[in-house]
């Protein structure tokens, strides 16, 4: 009898938790990695095997080995890829591995004045954290164009999902509509993403590229309006642009506009859609949240 799947996360946030929690309902093995040995160790509630890594805590010699699927989230910053520069090696040589998902980002894109992107649309990114993404972007695929190995990126919307929605926002008193006229985000639920990266690992094609997003970009500020709707409270007044007392990385959110088609996703991967516009998912966080909290 084979052994079951090994799921390793490399960085473990929000969408690799989620994940991780789908594959273990399914009887995969998991690993995520923390910057610190109190985070790792955490994961263990969760039936996880918790590793440190970061570019001065290499995995262990021999993890790979036993790994048979990657999922990599962790960013890159200023000096490049941490997990390229500590990692790349043993990837490009662990035969074991029979998929490796990157998650980017659509920011790659830049700014289209609100036209639609897709995987052909060449990237033009306007911010720097942007042109990172796109450079590691790059460097993933040279794992498959020079040495073969099974890597796909996929390029993500605005992630949400129960407890980082406009939802939260609302209760926790911090939602603003501010207003840019003819500014759209496009958005994707984390459990759709969960329903991408699935697919992806049940049938791989090395080199591919998805992006990921919902069927609907959308004005923020009736992201905001819709979740005041559904939780019976008065939204926040629309406030331009101009007038926004927002940090600067608040600000920079509003400086690209695109609309991001799915296509690929849908043809390639046959994925259907759990949540294809936010007012889907934000019933979907409701429902979730107030059966959690029946339950608890």
């Amino acid at each position: 009898m084979s052994a079951p799947p090994h799921l390793l996360c490399l960085g473990f946030g929000y969408t690799a938790r989620r994940l991780a929690r789908e594959v273990l309902a399914h009887g995969w093995t998991v690993a995520g990695t923390h910057r610190t040995a109190d985070g790792a160790a955490a994961l263990a509630r969760d039936g996880i095997e918790g590793l440190v890594f970061d570019r001065d805590h290499p995995l262990p010699r021999g993890t790979l080995d036993r790994v048979s699927h990657v999922l990599v989230s962790i960013p890159p910053d200023e000096a490049g890829d941490p997990v390229l520069e500590t990692l790349g090696d043993a990837l490009a040589a662990a035969a074991g591995v029979r998929w490796i998902g990157y998650l980017s980002t659509t920011g790659v894109y830049g700014d289209s004045g609100g036209a639609w992107v897709d995987e052909m649309t060449p990237p033009r990114p306007t911010q720097e954290r942007s042109r990172r993404r796109l450079a590691a972007e790059t460097s993933w695929l040279d794992l498959w164009r020079q040495h073969g190995r099974p890597v796909e990126v996929f390029r993500l919307a605005g992630i949400y999902g129960p407890g980082r929605s406009a939802l939260d926002s609302v209760r926790a008193g911090r939602a603003h509509r501010v207003v840019k006229p003819g500014h759209v985000v496009c958005r994707i639920h984390v459990d759709d993403i969960v329903q991408v990266l699935r697919a992806a690992m049940a049938h791989p094609e090395p080199g591919a590229l998805y992006a990921v997003a919902d069927d609907e970009p959308a004005p923020p500020q009736d992201v905001v309006a819709e979740a005041c709707a559904l939780l019976g409270v008065t939204p926040p007044p629309e406030v331009p642009l101009a007038e926004a007392e927002l940090s600067p990385m608040a600000r920079s959110f509003y400086a690209d506009t695109r609309r991001v088609w799915n296509g690929r996703l849908k043809g390639r991967l046959k994925v259907r859609l759990r949540h294809p516009t936010y007012r889907d998912g934000l019933r979907a966080i409701l429902a979730e949240t107030a059966a959690a909290e029946s339950s608890a």
